[in-house]
């Protein structure tokens, strides 16, 4: 199986570069699941319906969010009715909304996504590292699924790392999102999962992390309060991961950054694995 997993999409630029690329990406990569990180897309703060539905008409088959999953009050009232979109699965009880799912690909194969989210400097949640271990036992790899994808939202490379090999051997792949710059660490772990710190943004990288760069070096070098933060208008860069997986066992083979368009250097892994 080859998944394709999207990092962080941020305001306009990114959701256009997104919905204009993903089509063409699954076509070419001859992806049979595509995940998408949509917690900044509306305006940079937060997601829609509408804008879920935008991406699932453009290929992507779930929705994973963050810390920033209510910022559209809206979708507090929508997301109970919506499967294909996830928030944290380590909010209390009661939250609405599910911290994960189990989907089908074209060729029926089940696969198993879960989103935790870090508590490194972000907001005090229940222990995700427990979340996710319930989930796991529920749904093992390669008996009652056939692929799992963790996508940790987490602050600190060092928790999404610890994720990382707490799944070892018992997930597919786990990429890290929210920190909006990619890193150059995408490898198979020993126990077979694929694993990438941060996916990196779907956004304008002219910028601060997707934001404009005006208001946000103002809040560095003046250190007074500013407007409110602006998304990055210019062409923007897809970022994410490739991964394919050994559809007898669920765990990967290999695993592939992937760039499309904007400012970064191109990179789609024609041949992949290779």
């Amino acid at each position: 199986m080859r998944i394709l997993f999207c990092g962080d999409v941020v305001g306009r630029a990114g959701r256009q570069v997104v919905i204009e690329h993903l089509p063409r990406l699954r076509r070419r990569l001859a992806v049979d699941f595509a995940i998408v990180n949509g917690e900044n897309a509306a305006h940079g703060f937060g997601i829609t319906e509408g804008i879920c539905h935008a991406f699932f008409e453009a290929g992507a088959d779930v929705v994973t969010t963050g810390n920033h999953v209510w910022d559209q009050r809206e979708i507090m009232n929508r997301i109970d009715g919506e499967p294909r979109l996830l928030r944290p699965v380590n909010y209390p009880a009661g939250t609405p909304g599910r911290g994960f799912n189990v989907y089908t690909d074209g060729a029926g194969r089940r696969v198993l996504v879960v989103q935790p989210m870090g508590r490194l400097y972000m907001d005090p949640l229940d222990d995700p590292f427990a979340a996710v271990d319930a989930v796991l036992d529920r749904h093992p790899l390669g008996r009652e699924v056939q692929a799992a994808v963790v996508d940790v939202h987490a602050e600190a490379t060092s928790e999404k790392m610890a994720m990382g090999h707490f799944c070892d051997g018992r997930v597919s792949m786990v990429v890290g999102t929210h920190t909006h710059v990619p890193t150059a660490d995408a490898q198979v772990l020993p126990g077979g999962t694929a694993y990438q710190t941060d996916l990196g943004m779907c956004g304008d990288y002219d910028s601060v992390i997707g934001m404009e760069k005006g208001t946000a070096l103002a809040r560095f070098t003046r250190k007074l309060p500013g407007g409110r933060l602006e998304p990055a208008g210019g062409a923007a860069t897809l970022c994410g991961a490739l991964v394919e997986t050994d559809d007898d066992t669920g765990l990967a083979t290999a695993i592939s950054p992937v760039r499309v368009g904007g400012r970064l250097a191109e990179l789609i892994p024609d041949g992949f694995p290779g």
